[in-house]
C-alpha cells in the first residue's frame, strides 16, 4: 500500500484532472467512485488503482495489490468526490470499447444529454438483455461521474461504443436486423408491435427526440401510448417499456 498525505502530490492532481472530460479523453481513465462501483470495476478487470480514505476499511474478498492501493487523509477524499456523503473509495479505470461479434438486441442513443438519464437507460438495457450499445452523437459523456454512478455497475456489462447512428442503421439492415425509431408522427403503436427475435431500438434527445434524419432511416417508428393528462414519458422510462416490448 502506498501513503499519500498532501493534496498537493502529483499524482492526486492527476487524479482530480479525471473528473474532467478533457483529461478522461487523454489518458482513456476515469474515475469511479463508492464501494459497487469499484467492486464491479475489480470484477471485470477495468479497475488499474484504488483509492481508499484511512478512515475505512475494504472488504477482504476484494483482490487488490499492494502496489495498486493508495490510502490518503479526508482532505484528498474531499478533492475527488462528487458526491455529498462520499463512501471515501475510489477506483482508477481504462476505457476499453468492445463492439461484439454477434448481436441480437442493440440499443442507439440520439443525444442524449442529461448523464442521469444515461445511466439508468444504461441499467435498464443491461436488465432487459440488450447485447450493445451505441451512443450517437450529441450524447452526454458515458464517463461523467453521475452518468457512472447511474449505471450501477452496469458500465462494465455491457460493450458500449459511440458511432454515427447514419452509419449503424445500414448496417444493422443489412444483417436482417430490423431497425425501430421513436416518434409521435407517422408511428405506430408500440401495443400493436409482435415481439421480436432481434431488433435495434433508438431512442433520442430529451428534448427534441430522435433526428428526422435518423427517423427517415427506420424501418419503424413507435409510440407509446398515454392514456393519462401528461404530455410525454421521461426518455429512460420510455426506453425500459420499449426494450420490454420488442
Amino acid at each position: 500500500m502506498k501513503y499519500i498525505q498532501s493534496t498537493n502530490n502529483p499524482q492526486v492532481k492527476q487524479w482530480k484532472k479525471l473528473l474532467t472530460k478533457k483529461e478522461r479523453d487523454k489518458t482513456g481513465l476515469f474515475l469511479v467512485e463508492g464501494f459497487h462501483l469499484v467492486e464491479e470495476a475489480l470484477k471485470h478487470k477495468r479497475a488499474i488503482s484504488i483509492i481508499k480514505s484511512e478512515e475505512i476499511d475494504l472488504p477482504t474478498k476484494w483482490d487488490i495489490q499492494d502496489e495498486d492501493l493508495y490510502e490518503v487523509p479526508k482532505e484528498i477524499i474531499k478533492l475527488l468526490a462528487e458526491t455529498e456523503n462520499t463512501q471515501g473509495v475510489f477506483a482508477v479505470c481504462e476505457k476499453i470499447e468492445i463492439e461484439p461479434d454477434q448481436y441480437n438486441k442493440i440499443l442507439m442513443l440520439d443525444a442524449v444529454q442529461d448523464p442521469g438519464n444515461l445511466g439508468t437507460i444504461i441499467r435498464t438495457a443491461d436488465a432487459a438483455g440488450v447485447d450493445f450499445i451505441v451512443l450517437g452523437e450529441g450524447c452526454v459523456d458515458l464517463y461523467n461521474g453521475k452518468a457512472l454512478r447511474s449505471t450501477q455497475g452496469s458500465v462494465f456489462h455491457l460493450p458500449i461504443v459511440k458511432g454515427k447512428l447514419e452509419e449503424w442503421i445500414p448496417r444493422l439492415k443489412q444483417q436482417g436486423i430490423p431497425v425501430f425509431g421513436t416518434a409521435l408522427e407517422n408511428a405506430v403503436s408500440s401495443t400493436e408491435v409482435s415481439k421480436q427475435k432481434s431488433f435495434a431500438l433508438i431512442v433520442g434527445n430529451e428534448g427534441n427526440g430522435v433526428r428526422k434524419e435518423i427517423l427517415d432511416m427506420c424501418d419503424q417508428n413507435l409510440y407509446i401510448p398515454i392514456y393519462g393528462q401528461a404530455e410525454s414519458l421521461n426518455v429512460t422510462v420510455a426506453t425500459g417499456i420499449l426494450l420490454y416490448t420488442l
